[in-house]
């Protein structure tokens, strides 16, 4: 496919020493991988955001159980299967609001219990497999996602959908790359994405690794940006999405999908089927992450607020499906959508 040669990154490698990740808190200035050997430490990795984005998460969070179940299994052949739900609560209790760990988990839980012997190898297959199939999906719905790009132009995204966040070539940044390829795009723009700013060290990073322009705006940059013309569609990932098409994302996500409507910008969000929660009607039973007021109060460890100042730091919000112009997963394009749509996409009755 032409636009491999923009998809140079891998943010989550299995090696025979263990899970290898790529350290996102300290991108671009650092480039270093963490190690990991067992569950508990899969599980910090994930809350402490070395690894983010839903898929990835959900591809981590695979690989953890497999060491989880190798120690497992190594200190006691006889009880592993019972022992490793310890190490599965604490893989969930990781990130509450990307429904892909769950999701993750409950495909590895059910190999459990088929297993006889050793469960290495078995469960190891199986982690991969999700990978694999992650990738495969990232690449589907690149090419569904670039067949809406009609006009050629801009896009704007915010935090980070592309390689980092997935398994390989990534959900919204997949279509951006595909749709770079075919010469759909001319230019992305990227919000910072605060307080973390995954969009100006990720997304920009990679990006630019594989030759793609970016320009970095702040999130209230937004509106101008759009008013000037030449902003095509806005292309977010998700990290749940309710069965009436309801999409919590980071946190400024809702703001985007506002102006964007007002401004008669089209705005696509871009997810695997495994980030569509048809258990959740609509936003409102989402979960909500509420992270440290520390990560708004500072940046990088460097204090900027007034000591008194309080901070509030939700890491997702939800947009409404009546502001989604279309949603794409590898299963296919629902545009305007609501239950009846997601559940045929989804193969369920309503």
């Amino acid at each position: 496919m032409a636009e491999t040669r923009h998809d140079s990154i891998r943010a989550v490698e299995w090696t025979n020493q263990g899970l290898k990740l790529l350290d996102q808190r300290v991108l671009p200035l650092r480039h270093e991988h963490v190690l990991l050997e067992d569950a508990a430490g899969v599980a910090g990795a994930i809350r402490d955001m070395v690894v983010r984005g839903a898929p990835a998460i959900g591809v981590t969070a695979a690989y953890g159980v497999v060491l989880a179940a190798r120690d497992r299994y190594l200190r006691s052949p006889a009880t592993w299967q019972q022992d490793i739900e310890n190490d599965l609560q604490t893989l969930a209790a990781s990130r509450p609001t990307a429904v892909n760990l769950f999701w993750a988990i409950a495909r590895m839980r059910e190999y459990i219990a088929l297993i006889k012997g050793d469960p290495t190898s078995a469960l190891l297959a199986e982690a991969m497999r999700i990978h694999e199939e992650d990738i495969s999906a990232n690449r589907r719905m690149g090419e569904l996602g670039s067949a809406l790009i009609t006009r050629h132009g801009a896009v704007l995204t915010h935090c980070n959908t592309g390689s980092l966040a997935t398994g390989g070539y990534g959900t919204a940044l997949g279509v951006i790359r595909a749709a770079y390829a075919s010469g759909k795009i001319e230019r992305v723009y990227a919000d910072e994405t605060r307080p973390w700013l995954q969009g100006v060290r990720l997304t920009a990073w990679e990006l630019l690794q594989d030759g793609i322009p970016v320009t970095v705006l702040v999130e209230g940059a937004a509106a101008h940006l759009m008013k000037q013309g030449g902003v095509r569609w806005v292309i977010v990932g998700a990290d749940r999405i309710a069965a009436n098409g309801d999409t919590a994302n980071k946190i400024g996500t809702y703001n985007l999908a506002i102006t964007a409507r007002y401004h008669g910008v089209k705005f696509m969000v871009v997810a695997p089927t495994s980030t569509v929660d048809m258990s959740v009607h609509n936003g409102a039973g989402i979960h909500i992450e509420t992270r440290s007021p520390d990560e708004v109060l500072s940046v990088q460890g460097q204090r900027m607020a007034p000591q008194g100042a309080e901070a509030w730091n939700p890491s997702f919000d939800v947009t409404p499906a009546e502001l989604v112009d279309a949603i794409v997963t590898e299963k296919g394009v629902v545009t305007a959508p609501n239950v009846e749509k997601m559940s045929a996409m989804m193969g369920r009755n309503h």
